[in-house]
């Protein structure tokens, strides 16, 4: 039976970081799938000329299902509030496709879907501001309770909902993140070089990609890196991630000043999605700090450019990467500048890190998340109101 599916699609053309790319690539592979459910996808962008650039970007110019919507508000929460309840009850949808958090009313014949990237601001409350803290708190619980289905990139994450919000497992479905297109191929040694021309980056330089939050725990990779320069005095280290975004850790600020080897420390900013490639495979070595992540789709993207990895000892990446990374106490210094260390001077665990990075790879792609997502629309029922 055909169904009517509106995805929210709000995070397109934001230049924000995983979540985006996620609800793009799933969104994407999910219309090259799927020719017989018709699409709605909303956004709040009113520019016809932003649209088009996002309808070329999902590659659905002309297709026949897919419609998109432009809802305006003046901020998020009218948009929840009044607008998208309004569109909704307007217009016949039999499921309605976000994140987080749910709108305060849709009607009872629309089926809602979750998607829950990850839980940090349960297990780590301290690390978001207060305002953000007490909207999650009351809004989050009430949104996993209403939804049809919530869907977690991983097992971890799943289990962490079950953890902290005692929903059932059965109301929960797993569907992994993947690489996107960029990355499928590795970077030419012309484009790399092309890249780091461009950013300004030094070789050979160790690599971080991702947000600069509290929980990716960069101060400690300054740290860790500081005290690895006296044994690779030659090294840089590049992190990537926008500084003036919304919960960036303070605490940034002050490891670079107490570091003696601040100018061998860059931060290039945010970095176009088409550049990536070419900088993760310039990397001598990619390091995964954090302490807490739902999945860790950069752990992907650098084992797709033969790059070794070096990551956080915590639950979501040893399940994403199993042994195709070395792992690090996420919160002892010395064993993270000594396996940094290790996989940066270790040819034949380089290589092996490499070979297993590739078999790793094999399990995650778009396509076949977006055939567990279908799976999961064509289940789905309106249940809880």
């Amino acid at each position: 039976m055909k169904k009517i599916i509106a995805i929210d699609i709000r995070l397109l053309g934001k230049k924000r970081t995983g979540d985006e790319r996620v609800f793009f690539n799933l969104t994407k592979a999910l219309l090259a799938l799927d020719k017989e459910n018709s699409y709605v996808l909303l956004t709040d962008i009113v520019e016809p000329q932003k649209i088009a650039v996002i309808q070329g970007e999902l590659a659905c110019v002309g297709q026949e299902n897919v419609r998109f919507v432009s809802l305006s508000g003046r901020n998020r929460f009218v948009w929840n509030l009044f607008t998208l309840p309004w569109f909704l009850l307007r217009h016949p949808v039999d499921i309605y496709h976000t994140q987080y958090i749910l709108p305060l009313w849709i009607p009872a014949r629309t089926a809602a879907v979750t998607h829950i990237h990850d839980v940090s601001f349960a297990a780590y409350p301290n690390y978001i501001g207060l305002v953000d803290r007490f909207f999650l708190t009351l809004l989050i619980p009430r949104a996993l309770r209403k939804a049809a289905l919530v869907i977690a990139p991983s097992q971890f994450t799943k289990e962490e909902i079950i953890r902290f919000y005692h929903i059932s497992a059965e109301k929960i479905a797993v569907i992994p993140n993947a690489l996107s297109g960029d990355f499928l191929l590795a970077a030419s040694d012309d484009r790399q070089e092309q890249i780091r021309e461009h950013y300004k980056l030094p070789q050979p330089f160790l690599l971080y990609v991702g947000t600069l939050q509290p929980r990716k725990n960069i101060p400690f990779l300054i740290d860790a890196f500081s005290l690895l320069k006296a044994r690779l005095p030659g090294y840089a280290l590049v992190v990537v991630g926008n500084r003036l975004a919304h919960h960036v850790d303070r605490h940034i600020a002050a490891a670079l000043a107490r570091s003696a080897y601040r100018t061998d420390i860059f931060f290039p900013g945010y970095v176009e999605e088409r550049d990536l490639p070419g900088l993760v495979g310039s990397a001598q070595l990619f390091v995964f700090p954090s302490l807490y992540e739902g999945f860790g789709i950069p752990l992907l993207e650098a084992m797709s450019q033969d790059v070794p990895v070096v990551a956080a000892d915590i639950p979501c990446a040893r399940e994403i990467a199993r042994d195709a990374a070395v792992y690090f106490d996420p919160r002892n210094l010395a064993s993270c500048a000594e396996k940094m260390y290790t996989l940066s001077t270790d040819q034949e665990q380089r290589a092996y890190a490499i070979t297993k990075g590739k078999m790793r790879l094999s399990l995650y792609s778009w396509e076949k998340s977006a055939i567990l997502l279908l799976e999961v629309y064509r289940a789905v029922r309106c249940i809880a109101k």
